[in-house]
């Protein structure tokens, strides 16, 4: 052996082109490697619970002061990823289950996040950006006029999301490993129509003409893969309006948007789980998980009936402040082999595109509304757009949801484009209310301006999503009298506003408001992420359908003359890091419907955006960096609130918080489709949100008495509703219910309430009540 050894040695030595053969193939071995492994980049996501008071707090979106919180439909999230080179540069995606992203809170995360990490996540390469549920606690903004209907500033409100944002990017940043990113794009047809297509027909016909539908149809969707643990998530961009969910519902909802993404999850836990079961893929029933904690029982039916009997109400007790968080169905401690699966369904260009896809028509006769001003016999109140579940709002956001959902799972299983090439980002601050823009006129240039923030008469008339009061109307472009003198009494717009703005009749001159501080922003973040071919376009508001499609083509033509950006997807982001109403194109605001009357800087404000956003867009070609602009304020500091706080809590004399007030019937048998419903005396849900916790849980026995957890508040099919007797009252109820899911396990389940109860001297309370025990066959 030494001599076989010795003589190979010599050969190895004596055979220079043998070495540089095996040298060769080492290298090629080694980058067959780094390809398959796909660690050009590192990839990580995180997610986390960001929902709000589920009580006294209005909803932010319908600006109805009527629409007061008093529950929960499913809980919202704040969902990240962040894609990294090994040794260069970051970005950072934020989605929220919320309106809008609020400048103020974008300042305080970064401020958090730059004490963490230094400058390594700063406003440059993180975006944070709304789903526009129109379901959400409101009060998290800072600009006066968003806060009018919330009495003003709601601090609960604006910690649980800056605490949720923050929280979500350290998961990611902590989950950072050597991942691979694949794109897809698909058409989904039924989820998104034009709510204002008379506004639309304005643009030239020349440009309509370039487009299938009035409305964007296509879905972008991004795969993230871990070199080891495979897929650990998905974000997608699609157009479609959060309002599924309607101005009169009180439950905290993700809407469409939310439910999408629950969906998705679900159905990737239940894959990762071999239990497929029936999560949306059946067309006759809830899109909702089976409990995959649940094991399979044979259908006993009177045993099961006598096990129940022995699980009477008992009165409601004690509880630790984390007894929610353990008993949670999806709680963290369940994931501890691997990081949660985390879908994001993200807003685009949805400023005209409802999901109130049958159409707008009056509630008084049926026919369909005033294709121009969207009236019922000259009156906006009485026209409603109708969604696919119509007149049953939670079915029609299941229904937008799970459409979302499905071309999600699709584009998901068939994603193979590979993301590969630079991370890179530019971001600037532009004062939109004294902007000057150069635009082409047949050739020839002219240089024009933008108006300080102001809203139209329109605006007041809301949308066939949500109309307004009084007799406000879209498509008004004089105003009335009237109401000219009550804007009056607030503030005159001077004759250089009206000008600017017109044909515009201004009702709100926001930006000339400045007390008790300012009511409008003027100054803007604009932003560009890139990760290989693939571009978002960040923007502070919701664009028309039209104005997206001409931001995209005019930053894609940009990018596309430089090589290094051949075959790029861009996508816009919607709502994201601060707020500012509309944009539609310069025609579109001529009509003067609700959109153009909500487009804040004047006629050219598209055309400001898309020479701003070129700017950035050259920046990233060059290398060079762009001007920081002016800073946004921070009016934290200044804020106003009205809201009254909790001052106590109480039970009838005798009664225990958590006590059942209206209990299910002894020997009850329910099954699939059916509703129960229990009752308990609660407290108010401000005392404490239950954040990665839940005020409702489904527990099943299993055994002869070990209850587990089945669903919670974060599931479709389980609703949380409280309510007092009047608004004084220190007296409140929970009632919990909960819609069986088609396939669901026969057994012994009952129903299980957690709150916390505030005391005269203002101490918190835990407690936990349970509904008696029933079947379910």
């Amino acid at each position: 052996m030494e001599f076989s050894s010795f003589y190979h040695l010599n050969v190895w030595r004596a055979c220079p082109n043998m070495r540089l053969w095996t040298f060769f193939l080492l290298l090629l071995l080694l980058k067959n490697d780094v390809v398959r492994s796909g660690s050009d980049y590192l990839v990580g996501l995180g997610s986390y619970d960001i929902t709000g008071p589920a009580a006294d707090v209005n909803m932010m979106g319908y600006a109805n002061m009527g629409q007061i919180a008093s529950g929960l439909h499913f809980r919202l999230r704040a969902r990240a990823f962040i894609v990294a080179e090994p040794k260069g540069n970051r970005v950072v995606f934020v989605n929220l289950d919320a309106c809008m992203a609020s400048q103020l809170v974008t300042i305080k995360v970064i401020e958090r996040l730059k004490a963490r990490y230094g400058d390594l996540y700063t406003e440059k390469n993180v975006a944070i950006s709304g789903t526009h549920t129109h379901a959400g606690p409101g009060g998290y903004l800072q600009y006066v006029v968003y806060i009018v209907t919330s009495l003003g500033f709601v601090r609960q409100s604006f910690d649980i999301i800056v605490d949720g944002i923050e929280k979500s990017i350290i998961e990611a940043h902590e989950n950072l490993r050597p991942g691979s990113i694949f794109l897809n794009k698909g058409e989904l047809l039924d989820a998104g129509v034009n709510r204002s297509p008379s506004s639309y027909l304005n643009n030239p016909a020349a440009e309509r003409s370039k487009y299938k539908y009035n409305v964007d149809k296509e879905m972008t969707l991004l795969k993230f893969v871990d070199d080891e643990r495979g897929p650990v998530g998905s974000f997608n961009w699609f157009a479609t309006h959060g309002t599924s969910m309607s101005r009169t519902n009180s439950l905290i909802s993700g809407d469409n948007k939310g439910a999408a993404a629950r969906f998705m999850e679900d159905w990737f836990e239940q894959r990762g789980s071999g239990r497929m079961d029936s999560v949306t893929l059946e067309n006759d029933g809830l899109p909702r998980r089976i409990s995959s904690i649940i094991p399979s029982l044979r259908d006993n039916h009177h045993e099961l009936l006598e096990l129940a009997a022995s699980f009477q109400s008992p009165p409601g007790r004690p509880a630790t402040r984390t007894s929610s968080v353990a008993r949670r169905v999806r709680g963290a401690l369940r994931q501890v082999d691997r990081p949660r699966f985390v879908a994001a369904f993200c807003q685009s260009n949805c400023g005209d595109v409802s999901p109130n896809v049958l159409g707008a028509f009056c509630i008084d006769t049926g026919l369909p509304c005033d294709f121009n001003h969207s009236t019922c016999g000259g009156k906006n109140e009485l026209c409603y757009g109708q969604g696919p579940g119509y007149p049953d709002e939670f079915e029609s956001t299941r229904i937008i949801g799970e459409r979302q959902f499905r071309k999600a799972v699709d584009l998901f299983n068939s994603a193979a484009e590979e993301i590969e090439g630079k991370v890179d980002f530019r971001h600037a601050y532009v004062d939109f209310s004294k902007l000057e823009v150069t635009i082409s006129n047949l050739g020839a240039s002219e240089v024009v301006k933008t108006c300080p923030a102001a809203m139209g008469f329109s605006f007041a008339a809301g949308t066939t999503d949500g109309p307004g009061a009084f007799d406000f109307k879209q498509g008004d472009d004089k105003g009335n009298p009237f109401w000219k003198m009550v804007r009056d009494l607030l503030k005159t717009p001077s004759k250089e506003q009206i000008e600017c703005q017109h044909p515009k009749p201004i009702l709100l001159d926001t930006g000339e408001m400045k007390e008790p501080y300012d009511w409008a922003p003027s100054i803007l973040p604009i932003q560009i992420l890139r990760v290989g071919q693939f571009v978002i376009l960040c923007v502070p508001g919701e664009f028309s359908t039209m104005a997206g499609r001409r931001l995209r083509d005019a930053v894609k033509t940009v990018l596309s003359s430089d090589k290094d950006f051949d075959d790029i997807h861009v996508v816009i982001a919607g709502l994201t890091n601060t707020y500012s109403q509309y944009v539609t194109t310069y025609e579109e605001y001529q009509v003067q419907r609700y959109e153009g009357a909500s487009t804040l800087y004047g006629p050219h404000t598209l055309s400001a955006y898309i020479q701003e956003f070129k700017k950035l867009a050259k920046a990233l070609i060059s290398g060079k960096q762009v001007e920081p602009g002016p800073q946004p304020p921070d009016l934290l500091n200044k804020q106003l609130s009205l809201l009254p706080p909790v001052v106590v809590d109480g039970t009838p004399l005798g009664v225990n918080f958590g006590d059942v007030c209206s209990d299910i019937p002894q020997n009850s048998t329910f099954k699939n489709g059916d509703n129960v419903t229990a009752s308990f005396w609660s407290a108010c849900p401000r005392n404490d949100l239950m954040t990665e916790g839940t005020f409702a849980l489904v527990e099943f026995l299993k055994g002869k008495d070990t209850w587990i957890p089945a669903y919670d508040d974060d599931d479709f099919c389980l609703r949380f509703k409280w309510s007092r007797p009047h608004k004084l009252s220190p007296k409140s109820k929970a009632t919990i219910e909960w819609r069986i899911p088609k396939g669901v396990t026969a057994g012994v389940y009952r129903i299980r309430h957690f709150g916390a109860a505030k005391g005269l001297f203002g101490s918190i309370h835990h407690f936990t009540g349970s509904s008696s025990a029933f079947v379910v066959a």
